[in-house]
């Protein structure tokens, strides 16, 4: 359990910080989220909304609990980062700038993996543990 907790937090701490690394910018609306924007045809207006749903993503796989809450947090953000990496894709952008996005995906995908992981192992300890404690009484 210890090392799947390990391995989890590695991964979602990646995953958050590149997450909440991208949402700030497109809070604060910053000069270099407008251009890429630009170039890849989309309209400004996208840009705070965007930022306003990665935040929540990011608080939602943070705040412990409400498991229906973190998949839709996962979905959105992969979404988002596939989303991403197919626009600078079609903008024709060099490889070599849209190759990290492929990693910042599998960095979530791992994350999303170790969730479960975890999830299941502390359901087997918690069934164990109220068999237990039926045994005992």
């Amino acid at each position: 359990m210890k090392k799947t907790n390990i391995t989890y937090w590695i991964f979602t701490g990646l995953f958050l910080f590149v997450m909440l690394g991208s949402a700030i910018p497109d809070l604060l609306v910053m000069p270099e989220a407008v251009e890429g924007f630009k170039q890849m045809g989309y309209p400004v207006y996208l840009i705070p909304f965007l930022g306003w749903a990665k935040l929540l993503g990011v608080i939602a796989i943070l705040v412990p609990g409400f498991p229906r809450l973190k998949e839709w947090a996962y979905a959105g953000l992969i979404f988002d980062l596939i989303g991403a990496t197919y626009s600078i894709i079609n903008s024709g952008t060099p490889v070599t700038d849209w190759l990290p996005m492929l990693a910042f995906i599998g960095i979530g995908v791992g994350s999303y993996v170790f969730y479960h992981k975890k999830q299941k192992k502390a359901s087997h300890n918690r069934v164990a543990t109220e068999q237990l404690a039926s045994l005992a009484s």
